[in-house]
């Protein structure tokens, strides 16, 4: 069996922590007299907390220095990591170990590559750091998807050509910086917003041993 990198994005793909992104931003916007809708979320996810931020002062026809603007940011990760502190392992996403230890037994590569700045404490909250090889995150990188830095990097610390990995995301930034990159792109979600991937599932409970075995072999 051939050796391929398999590199999944944290958020909306291992555990949900993006409902604690829209909690955190949507009491920022409270705060500051105004409110946004799950819709409007929708573009926040895989962005930069910076880009998040701009976007959010935008919808609420609101500017503010640039002090401020630090100060929001950083109280809005307060807030976000007082959510991800009391996380445990009843937040992963169904059947995603599964798929990481069916990976491990069949010595693939796998990596996380993640905008998140804490992913690790993520990862090790539930439980999981052990199952990553490599990990890039938000440390790591400075340019946001679409730009595919983040996978690339992945690829690099994997030691596997970009053509022979395999990305798993559920933002359409994602799936773009994966194809950017010449990976296989793997949408986790909707059909109707992640239309640009080469595979599309609702989660994992979907993806099959022999779709992972097909994907190696191809």
């Amino acid at each position: 069996m051939k050796t391929k990198g398999f590199i999944f994005d944290l958020d909306g793909v291992i555990v949900d922590t993006a409902k604690y992104h829209f909690l955190a931003w949507k009491n920022l916007a409270n705060s500051l007299g105004f409110d946004f809708t799950e819709i409007q979320n929708e573009q926040l996810k895989g962005v930069s907390r910076v880009e998040s931020l701009k976007k959010i002062l935008a919808w609420g026809n609101t500017t503010v220095s640039d002090e401020k603007f630090q100060e929001l940011m950083a109280l809005k990760n307060t807030e976000y990591l007082e959510f991800i502190n009391k996380m445990d392992d009843s937040e992963i996403l169904p059947d995603v170990p599964r798929v990481l230890d069916y990976l491990i037994e069949i010595k693939q590569g796998v990596s996380l590559g993640s905008a998140s700045k804490n992913a690790r404490t993520i990862l090790e909250k539930v439980h999981l750091l052990s199952k990553f090889k490599t990990i890039v995150d938000g440390n790591d990188v400075s340019k946001a998807k679409p730009d595919p830095e983040v996978f690339l990097n992945a690829a690099k610390s994997l030691n596997i050509k970009p053509e022979d990995c395999v990305v798993f995301e559920d933002s359409v930034a994602g799936i773009q910086a994966a194809n950017t990159a010449h990976m296989v792109s793997i949408g986790i979600g909707s059909k109707d917003v992640l239309h640009e991937a080469d595979y599309i599932f609702n989660d994992f409970t979907e993806i099959s041993t022999e779709f992972i075995n097909k994907i190696i072999n191809n």
